[in-house]
């Protein structure tokens, strides 16, 4: 398969993010026939207990490094035209967006099979720390099993 050099754009960052802003930078692409993208937003519960907000942490620096390479590899996978991850920091009340993921194909499967292999390792990978505030006080977010189950699918 012959493979064009895709457009990667990743930010880390502590402002929101419009979606319908960053469909239309991934849709302009004539070519592509499929737009696909993923945004995680804060819940008011995790593991059973009350969330009222939640703040995130990173390795500045380290953070987009790594979302470039799994951008990157997401791009060495499938025929992906633009990748956008866009990660927000700092404290986030309920209901806020938390993370973006867009990405564009000329073909649908590999749109969606891209973004949720980046959603995947976004969540294995990323120096990311959650610090969740509820009902009982304010607890550091361990890693998931399900997590890791999933990512690893994709070793496969």
């Amino acid at each position: 398969m012959e493979q064009c050099n895709p457009q990667i754009n990743v930010r880390v960052h502590t402002e929101d993010f419009c979606v319908a802003d960053e469909y239309g930078l991934l849709a302009c692409n004539n070519q592509d026939g499929a737009v696909v993208n993923f945004v995680g937003k804060v819940r008011d519960f995790n593991d059973g207990s009350a969330v009222t907000d939640l703040t995130l942490e990173h390795y500045p620096g380290m953070t987009e490094s790594v979302l470039m390479q799994i951008s990157q590899q997401a791009c060495d996978r499938w025929p992906l035209s633009k990748v956008t991850i866009i990660h927000r920091v700092g404290t986030l009340v309920l209901g806020e967006q938390i993370v973006f993921i867009g990405v564009t194909s000329a073909h649908r499967k590999a749109a969606f099979a891209a973004c949720e292999f980046l959603i995947d390792f976004l969540k294995t990978k990323a120096p990311f720390w959650k610090l969740e505030a509820g009902d009982t006080g304010r607890k550091w977010v361990e890693a998931h099993d399900s997590d890791q189950q999933a990512a690893k699918m994709w070793q496969k």
